[in-house]
């Protein structure tokens, strides 16, 4: 984004953005498999540090097990632990399933809620995980920030911000709400087949010519200030993005 680039250009070229990622990934679909909300929460969670592969293997046996909120409610957490151990931090995730499954036995009657509000209040569930089961599982607008979101957000210029919670805000106000879950879907085949984090094919990309790191093959120029350590001054930060930290010895709310 430069400086002299107004909010309404930078509008047009987010919209152009997602025009073209459309045609380019026409195929694109949600990477979990899933029949409901409750199986896509329960993936979601699975898949922080983990490949979409891996949850994939996992989840028909954890479903034939367990199957409901009130089966992972009720569920052992060591044994829970055994069948999840693959997909990594599996005492975390287990915790997250099996609270996250007890609230929605205890305060919504066993069926997942469809607003961020109440889906956040469940132990385990961040603002993430609930993007994605509100976009993917109740169709209702939702940007959902992942790595390859903040990455290619930032080398596209939409965005300085480091922090989710801001990019969602500088997106958000960018694209018509009906254009907010594809664009994040979009962003993230775009991000794993195109925009690599070490080597992005800026060669063959098809949003190339509205990305301003094309130039640079994908190495982002401008910097930011970003307050000091004492809150007063402030230090020139970039140009790489931060990346969500490993879930290291406390509850996941992904």
């Amino acid at each position: 984004m430069s400086p002299l680039e107004s909010k309404t250009a930078l509008a047009g070229r987010a919209r152009r953005i997602l025009a073209a990622l459309r045609k380019a990934y026409p195929d694109a679909h949600v990477p979990l498999n899933y029949m409901n909300p409750f199986e896509l929460l329960v993936g979601t969670i699975l898949a922080a540090q983990c490949t979409d592969k891996k949850v994939n293997e996992i989840t028909p046996g954890l479903f034939a097990r367990y199957g409901s909120p009130a089966g992972f409610a009720g569920a052992s957490l060591p044994e829970l632990e055994s069948e999840i151990r693959p997909t990594g931090f599996f005492r975390n995730k287990a915790l997250a399933l099996k609270e996250s499954a007890q609230d929605l036995v205890e305060k919504h009657g066993g069926t997942v809620p469809d607003t961020m509000e109440a889906l956040t209040a469940l132990r385990g569930v961040g603002r993430k995980t609930a993007s994605v089961v509100l976009g993917y599982a109740f169709g209702k607008p939702a940007i959902i920030v992942d790595t390859h979101f903040i990455r290619l957000s930032r080398r596209m210029g939409l965005t300085r911000e480091f922090e989710p919670g801001k990019i969602e805000t500088d997106i958000a106000g960018l694209l018509p709400k009906t254009g907010w879950t594809s664009f994040s879907l979009l962003m993230t085949w775009h991000g794993r087949a195109t925009c690599t984090a070490r080597k992005p094919k800026c060669g063959a990309c098809p949003v190339g010519r509205w990305c301003p790191a094309k130039a640079t093959d994908g190495v982002i120029t401008w910097k930011v200030k970003t307050p000091g350590p004492d809150g007063r001054g402030a230090k020139e930060k970039g140009p790489r993005s931060k990346r969500p930290g490993p879930l290291k010895g406390r509850r996941t709310r992904s």
